[in-house]
């Protein structure tokens, strides 16, 4: 079978009514997000709009398609964590094992590299044993893009009648050093990230 190429680009607030029905289901059908209720329209374009303002909000399209988005956000508000933010990534579930998240994880990161952010952190939800809600796959993905588990929470997330545990992964991507340059916000390198976006 002929791989499909992915196309990796910035995402707009036009893109919020295919990003989010993509989203929904994760809320609606998986622990994987412990929101509760599927945001509006509205709500979700708002999200992309802010997290635009600071960092990259990526799509993946497949025959023009949009398959999957990635974007990161604030890990902690004090000024000492600029360095560090926190990623998100989801795929249609009708798109799973086609190298869409770590496209999608690979483009994220070298824009992240061009802003001089150096640490990636990922809070996961995680099942004392797999169920029809949650799964370990999350962990292993991170795993095999490089990340380690660095904390674990247990019974924090409450969601269809069960408890789920939480870990925190990390990865570093940068040299911490000092004399550390603070971070660029996206719109300051975002005519060179979608260059290198382009040839991805």
């Amino acid at each position: 079978m002929e791989e499909k190429k992915v196309n990796i680009r910035v995402a707009s607030p036009e893109d919020a009514e295919k990003l989010l029905a993509i989203y929904a289901p994760y809320v609606e059908h998986t622990a994987i997000t412990f929101e509760y209720e599927v945001p509006s329209l509205l709500e979700f374009r708002e999200r992309i709009c802010h997290v635009l303002e600071k960092y990259p909000y990526l799509a993946a399209e497949v025959d023009g398609q949009i398959a999957g988005y990635a974007y990161v956000g604030v890990f902690h508000d004090r000024e000492a964590y600029d360095w560090c933010v926190e990623t998100s990534i989801y795929v249609d579930q009708s798109c799973r094992k086609m190298g869409i998240g770590g496209k999608l994880h690979h483009a994220l990161e070298e824009v992240l590299k061009l802003q001089g952010i150096l640490n990636l952190n990922a809070c996961i939800a995680y099942p004392e044993e797999e169920d029809e809600y949650l799964t370990k796959n999350s962990v292993e993905f991170h795993r095999h893009l490089g990340y380690d588990i660095v904390g674990e929470f247990h019974n924090c997330g409450y969601k269809f009648d069960r408890w789920y545990h939480m870990v925190w992964m990390e990865k570093m991507i940068g040299e911490h050093r000092s004399g550390q340059d603070f971070p660029k916000n996206f719109p300051q390198i975002r005519e060179e990230a979608e260059s290198i976006l382009s040839k991805l």
